[in-house]
């Protein structure tokens, strides 16, 4: 070897050298002099790097690294079966944990959708880009969003080139606002985003909403700075003052003024309203967050939280063998809904009247909307020793997992993460995949009709249905209809999904 080979192995096992090496040299004996004397001067003794391995048989600082392929094992036959049904079961689990307090909520709802369309949403840190992805998570969320509230109304803002640029109106067509978020894919992001610019197109958008509606603004924010004309903070105030809730999502990292408007428009409540997403899946859930309507904080003169009365029209559909026009869009067609107080035709419903500005609406639009203000208790996780009689799903009628004699009693936090309650034996060779992977029983049983329900059947129950398929075929005879009825249901969304 050469002389130059030599001075190159001495600099890497240098200490003090930037190849991180151990500070000894081939020899075990420490190299180079500004290594000795620090060895003279801290009484140490040289290191071999034998002793600098762990029992592991890797080095001490890599104990504590963990791998994705040392994580992830595969069974006994080398399948990821189990893993994968682990994951999905997991991730059910952590999505059936909901917020059953009845507390008073406004559920006619005015919300602003607030975009980032600048330069800084054409990162590719989200696949494909964070601007096309904001677009389909924003499509997305009109659909539940006005699924879940339908008397509400919603409209779309871009911010671009330091301005903020109407993309549709406020309003309860969930068409019109999903073929202009279409027509933005076409587009490109440009220029800096402008909060207050924003802020102040959806404070004056929202003004006219009467008391009995709340006003709500929720951004998706992708950049690091904001473009404003004025002082932000005077927006903020007036947006306190007039009772504008603003929740934000950030893509890139924590804001001061995001954190500081979210504060100061949520009475204090930041954590809950301001969120920067960790992965995409973390983007839909903070999003789809907002389509839960608030708690209503308005209070009357008294102290306590007041409530309003409204006039609403349920108009009767007609069938015209003649097109007319409608009062909404000018459109002719053979069809609508007719206004029970000033007689014209509108095509759509939920809307508000053209011409005598009556709430329209149907009384299956407000049945939906009441599940907000008295949600669907959560249902309790039976043990096995409880599910070993229980073999098929109430409501979709579906094999449920197969009780393992000796189960191992293992509980699956909110988190996904197992911990082990008590000691167990091994699962039977007889056993399914879904019930050696996770652990549970897979039985879920209502506590008012003590009815019991498969992990997809509490899913749907809660987020589509709100409502028990066990009391609802238990109430006043219609056992028969309504089981029918869910089992249909839910072999659809199964279908579906």
């Amino acid at each position: 070897m050469s002389d130059s080979d030599d001075s190159y192995i001495q600099r890497a096992s240098s200490p003090d050298s930037d190849y991180g090496g151990s500070g000894l040299s081939t020899s075990g004996v420490p190299s180079g002099g500004r290594s000795t004397r620090a060895s003279a001067n801290n009484g140490a003794r040289p290191v071999s790097n034998t002793e600098l391995r762990s029992a592991a048989g890797g080095y001490i600082w890599e104990d504590s690294i963990q791998r994705s392929w040392d994580v992830v094992q595969e069974d006994a036959g080398g399948s990821l079966a189990g893993v994968v049904a682990e994951l999905v079961q997991a991730g059910k689990r952590k999505r059936l944990h909901y917020d059953t307090t009845p507390v008073q909520r406004g559920i006619i709802r005015h919300l602003i959708l607030t975009l980032d369309l600048s330069i800084s949403m054409s990162d590719k840190d989200l696949r494909p880009t964070r601007y096309q992805l904001s677009i389909s998570y924003a499509i997305q969320f009109v659909t539940d969003y006005f699924e879940q509230n339908p008397i509400s109304q919603l409209g779309i803002i871009g911010m671009r080139d330091g301005l903020a640029n109407l993309v549709s109106q406020l309003g309860g067509n969930p068409t019109e606002h999903i073929a202009a978020l279409q027509a933005l894919r076409k587009q490109d992001p440009s220029g800096d985003p402008s909060l207050q610019n924003a802020l102040e197109m959806a404070r004056g958008a929202l003004y006219h909403v009467p008391s009995h509606g709340t006003k709500e603004v929720v951004i998706i924010f992708g950049s690091l700075l904001s473009c404003d004309p004025g002082d932000i903070h005077k927006t903020v105030g007036t947006l306190k003052a007039e009772n504008v809730r603003v929740r934000i999502v950030g893509l890139a990292a924590e804001v001061a003024i995001c954190k500081e408007i979210c504060e100061r428009t949520n009475d204090g409540d930041a954590t809950s309203t301001y969120g920067v997403i960790l992965n995409e899946q973390h983007f839909k859930e903070l999003l789809l967050a907002s389509c839960t309507p608030p708690a209503s904080t308005a209070q009357n003169s008294s102290g306590s939280v007041g409530s309003d009365l409204m006039r609403m029209g349920f108009p009767n559909k007609i069938v015209e063998t003649s097109p007319s026009f409608c009062a909404c869009h000018s459109q002719l067609n053979k069809g609508g809904y007719i206004c029970p107080r000033c007689k014209v035709k509108v095509c759509s419903l939920p809307t508000e009247c053209p011409a005598c500005g009556l709430t329209l609406i149907q009384s299956t639009h407000l049945a939906r909307s009441y599940h907000h203000l008295m949600p669907l208790r959560n249902w309790d996780e039976l043990d096995w020793n409880d599910a070993k009689n229980i073999y098929s799903c109430f409501a979709c009628q579906m094999s449920l997992p197969t009780v393992m004699a000796n189960a191992p009693r293992i509980r699956l936090s909110v988190s996904g993460s197992a911990t082990s309650v008590s000691a167990a034996a091994p699962a039977p060779a007889t056993a399914t995949v879904a019930s050696v992977a996770s652990g549970a029983s897979g039985r879920f049983r209502c506590p008012s009709c003590k009815q019991v329900f498969c992990i997809d059947c509490d899913l749907f129950a809660h987020e589509i249905l709100h409502n028990c398929p066990g009391c609802e075929a238990t109430a006043s005879g219609r056992k028969s209809s309504s089981s029918h009825t869910i089992e249909a249901s839910t072999a659809t969304a199964r279908t579906n999904a």
